[in-house]
């Protein structure tokens, strides 16, 4: 199981490496840009509205034997629906995941939908429809903000989870070298920055998710090899205290046996 996740882990790595960079830019400029680069326009996604109704989006996996990369998801989405449920939000929650499914349909939440399709083959027209869906719930007052809960992949041994906001867009951060590259920038814009508005921030939001599913399946398997890895050290530690232990029995019989043979001859 380790070497099948260390291939699939390969694979996995490749494609949030190729992605994140692009994600993480165009992001940045979408949020330079909704920020007030143009005062002229503006985004119904940027909108801040006081908070009833929030969605959570959580992102586990759909196997287990992967140590507490489930387990450690599911804890900080029901803390979070704790967080929210105490000052009165009314919370939804969408899982894409089997394991985080269950365990909220357990906790009494229903699912508007199957989505663990995504974790085996990620697809970006899936992801951006559920992206989609929330947006017209934003824009019509369904919902005031929507977060995504997943695990961020930095390594192969370190899994960072991570809570982030998909809406409202937030502003640019103008502290970190990211934030000096984009935010405050004077944009050339062809053909009108309403255009770009319109095509720009739903493709930034539903490209947010598909990375986030992305980071997902590349923790996963990472944390699938480092779990395996473990197993197989114990394994071999038992195996070794067993052969240990199976050698002091055979030599205490041998030594008997000698010690019977002996005992008998003196007779």
């Amino acid at each position: 199981m380790k070497m099948v996740a260390s291939s699939k882990l390969h694979k996995a790595q490749q494609a949030i490496e190729n992605m994140r960079p692009y994600e993480m830019q165009l992001a940045h400029i979408m949020s330079a840009f909704v920020d007030g680069a143009h005062d002229d326009v503006s985004s119904p996604f940027s909108a801040q509205r006081d908070v009833q109704k929030v969605t959570l989006i959580a992102i586990s996996s759909n196997g287990s034997l992967c140590g507490g990369y489930n387990a450690n998801l599911i804890k900080r989405v029901r803390d979070t629906v704790k967080e929210y449920q105490a000052r009165g939000v009314e919370v939804q929650v969408i899982t894409i995941g089997r394991k985080v499914a269950e365990a909220m349909s357990k906790d009494g939440f229903t699912s508007d939908g199957d989505h663990a399709s995504l974790l085996d083959h990620p697809s970006y027209e899936e992801a951006a429809a559920v992206v989609r869906s929330q947006m017209e719930r934003f824009l019509t007052g369904d919902v005031d903000r929507v977060e995504i809960l997943y695990h961020h992949f930095k390594s192969t041994s370190t899994q960072l989870l991570t809570r982030e906001m998909l809406l409202p867009v937030e502003p640019a951060k103008a502290d970190g070298n990211e934030g000096k590259n984009t935010a405050g920038l004077d944009y050339i814009i062809e053909p009108s920055a309403g255009d770009i508005m319109s095509e720009l921030v739903p493709k930034t939001l539903c490209l947010k998710l598909f990375t986030a599913l992305l980071d997902s399946v590349a923790s996963e398997h990472a944390a699938r090899v480092v779990a395996m890895q473990v197993a197989t050290d114990n394994a071999d530690e038992l195996l070794r205290d067993l052969t240990l232990t199976y050698n002091k029995t055979r030599q205490q019989a041998i030594t008997n046996e000698l010690l019977d043979i002996a005992g008998g001859s003196m007779q």
